[in-house]
């Protein structure tokens, strides 16, 4: 579409940032951007405005923070007001209603945070690491009213390191995703940009992330372990229970040392956890409940655990 288009930017997390930078950067005509209303937080539960909102003050843009956005005439009336050529949706956190999709000639436009159909849902970038994946990426959808289900334009594929975390992998994939929505509204407004339809039968979910999914199943081998770890990054992270306490695991790498299922191995002040096969998890930093961050040879030192002794009991 053409740069002096009207658009409409809708997104909210840290990963939308770059985008926004770039497309005002790239001369598009942004004449809105809708985000989610400030939200408390810290100690102080003091109102903290979203990352894209920031950014959208500190480059001038207007903005909008409706509660809710289904039944909603002020937003209606703004947007039939801008006319929008395309609605750019990147992490805003709000299931796009009907009328919104329909409003647009180009439709509306999500970066998306994996390789669809894989890991369609809330959490990709944490499930694909999660899950052992070698390779990501990010791709641009013309957005329906499924979840994550739209034609595709383009894809970018990323590889994931084995060191990769969340935290890692989500500001290179942000990065990448910004070149590929200019390179999809450039390719858009000249024509040449063939939408897919995704194979329903290829997809996978990323759902949303609960505290739970950061309990370490011991019965798991300890690489699948050790990729939950990374996955799950900053939130809910590993965790187990020592001595009837919670236990964090914050740091730790697969290891060839036999140990017994859940159960601890201390070798020349080496921390071990036995996992599934029998194959060993080092623990290299723990935060026990309560406590900060100590390495291993601290705990080791610090609560001398026994021969034997278990955790996740």
């Amino acid at each position: 579409m053409a740069q002096s288009e009207n658009l409409v930017f809708c997104g909210t997390p840290q990963f939308a940032v770059p985008t926004l930078e770039k497309l005002v950067e790239a001369g598009f005509n942004i004449r809105l951007v809708l985000t989610q209303p400030d939200r408390p937080k810290g100690r102080g539960l003091g109102l903290v405005a979203s990352p894209i909102k920031q950014t959208a003050e500190r480059l001038g843009l207007s903005i909008y923070q409706p509660e809710k956005i289904k039944q909603n005439e002020e937003l209606r009336a703004k947007l039939d007001q801008i006319a929008p050529a395309a609605i750019i949706v990147v992490g805003y956190g709000r299931i796009i209603p009907k009328w919104m999709l329909e409003l647009p000639k180009h439709g509306n436009i999500n970066l998306h945070a994996s390789l669809l159909p894989k890991y369609r849902g809330a959490a990709p970038i944490q499930w694909a690491i999660a899950n052992g994946e070698s390779v990501t990426g990010v791709t641009t959808m013309r957005i329906d009213e499924g979840l994550d289900t739209g034609d595709i334009l383009l894809q970018k594929d990323l590889v994931i390191l084995d060191e990769d975390t969340a935290e890692t992998v989500s500001p290179r994939l942000a990065a990448i995703g910004a070149e590929l929505m200019i390179e999809t509204l450039r390719g858009l407004a000249e024509g040449n940009i063939s939408p897919k339809a995704q194979k329903d039968d290829e997809a996978t979910l990323a759902p949303i992330l609960k505290k739970e999914h950061g309990r370490i199943d011991f019965s798991r081998t300890a690489q699948e372990i050790y990729n939950r770890l990374r996955g799950f990054q900053p939130w809910p992270g590993a965790f187990t229970s020592f001595r009837g306490k919670m236990l964090n695991i914050t740091a730790a790498k697969p290891s060839a040392e036999k140990v017994p299922q859940a159960q601890l191995l201390v070798k020349d002040e080496k921390l071990f956890a036995g996992c599934g096969n029998s194959i060993a998890l080092e623990l290299l930093e723990v935060q026990p409940e309560g406590k900060k961050r100590i390495s291993a040879r601290d705990f080791v030192h610090g609560y001398r655990p026994r021969v034997g002794e278990r955790v996740g009991e």
